[in-house]
């Protein structure tokens, strides 16, 4: 019985925090600035939430029916992995797409270094063409038969 108890608390603690986490993460997309600002709401608050929620379900789970369960940990892992990852790579894109920030966020100018920030802004990729249409025939507005 003090196994259950304990374990209930520690669940409840859990969810509650993973909660907490998800709602400041949630809320600081919407009230930060720019995109950078931005990348830490998801990065941080989020993955911790999620992560604590991930937790308490291996927990309750692993208690109540006796045997461990892998899956949640295994989810918990791959996304404390992942979500770095993919904050880094936003960012880097965002330097190299040249977006607009507020100057709170950068950092000194020798900070930066050209390979870290683009030259020129990145190209947007052409319009797919139409394998069956010649230019001519585009032109005449004819399709080819």
């Amino acid at each position: 019985m003090n196994l259950y108890l304990l374990a209930e608390a520690v669940v409840a603690f859990l969810l509650v925090a993973g909660g907490i986490f998800a709602f400041t993460g949630s809320l600081g997309m919407l009230q930060f600035k720019d995109f950078f600002m931005r990348l830490h709401g998801p990065t941080k608050g989020t993955t911790l939430g999620i992560g604590c929620t991930l937790i308490a379900s291996m927990l309750y789970f692993t208690v109540t029916q006796g045997e461990f369960h892998v899956q949640e940990l295994l989810i918990t892992l791959f996304l404390f992995i992942t979500a770095p990852v993919t904050g880094h790579m936003l960012a880097k894109t965002g330097l190299h797409m040249h977006l607009r920030f507020t100057t709170g966020t950068r950092g000194s100018v020798p900070e930066l270094r050209d390979e870290d920030v683009g030259q020129s802004r990145v190209a947007r990729p052409a319009k797919a063409r139409h394998p069956w249409r010649s230019r001519r025939q585009k032109r005449k507005g004819r399709l080819p038969r």
